[in-house]
């Protein structure tokens, strides 16, 4: 296996590897696993894989969960079919910087990508390392929001333009979960900023370190929050990926962001994606 950088902030290309393979080997899942760590996003190209070998594949990271919105394969409930089509280009929208589902209580550890078809040009992803954001945040920055903690919801994001009824019923189902802003990961003790288009508002900024007088909440809990959230479009923290069909994805959503590109309609682009179920942030 040959291991290639693609940026000074994140990600790298393994070559000369069989996921399917790795699927069935420990030794080489224990030198993926330890490479997401160390490059936070990995990829390989030509993996001619089966959704079966893909769902093999991503659980050495763990087990796999589906998404209440968007359609699983057949036979492969732990793998979702993210199709864009000229028809629904953008249902459900991924061109925001964000986490996956973070308005889960435990939102995913990462995810495995697979590209089934893509455009000629267009329909890139990019990542953000989200360690590096908050590295170089500046150190008062860093003490404001040390155990600030704030709300997570797909109630106010991917079902706000549904009937009220369906979008009420959902956010019974998965009640708007508090996260803290600045994330441990559990394996490498790193902290990270855990912002992105899920979030709504802070839920503990509000106390006499913070306000002055009331005048003082809503200018400046936005301010912050718009600030934070502006960290992931940052080209110095970023990578971007140009699709090849066969390509897969592996990346780490407790330290890093995501934005798919949608700039290629009226083109085609399918992906399958396998979600890795996660821990509750600290």
């Amino acid at each position: 296996m040959k291991v290639v950088p693609l940026t000074c902030a994140l990600g790298a290309e393994i070559q000369g590897v069989n996921l399917a393979e790795a699927g069935r080997n420990a030794d080489m899942a224990g030198e993926i696993k330890a490479l997401l760590l160390q490059h936070k996003v990995l990829f390989a190209r030509g993996q001619d894989m089966s959704d079966a070998e893909h769902a093999g594949f991503a659980r050495i990271f763990g087990t796999l969960e589906d998404h209440p919105l968007v359609k699983s394969a057949t036979g492969e409930p732990g793998i979702i079919q993210i199709w864009k089509t000229p028809e629904s280009p953008s249902e459900p929208y991924e061109n925001n910087w964000h986490h996956d589902a973070t308005w889960r209580e435990d939102p995913p550890m990462g995810a495995v990508l697979r590209c089934l078809e893509c455009p000629p040009v267009g329909g890139d992803t990019m990542w953000a390392n989200m360690e590096l954001a908050y590295e170089r945040l500046p150190d008062p920055v860093k003490e404001t929001i040390a155990g600030l903690r704030a709300r997570h919801s797909m109630e106010a994001t991917f079902m706000a333009a549904k009937p009220a009824n369906d979008r009420l019923a959902m956010k019974a189902r998965f009640p708007d979960p508090e996260h803290p802003v600045v994330r441990t990961h559990p394996e490498t003790g790193h902290k990270s900023l855990m912002t992105g288009g899920f979030i709504t508002h802070f839920t503990n900024f509000h106390t006499p370190r913070n306000i002055r007088v009331g005048q003082d909440f809503h200018p400046g809990m936005s301010n912050l929050l718009e600030y934070l959230v502006s960290q992931s479009f940052i080209p110095e923290y970023q990578m971007r990926w140009r699709w090849q069909a066969n390509d897969v994805a592996i990346w780490d959503n407790r330290c890093t962001q995501h934005y798919a590109v949608m700039d290629y309609p009226p083109c085609h682009r399918r992906m399958n994606r396998a979600t890795i179920q996660g821990d509750r942030p600290f």
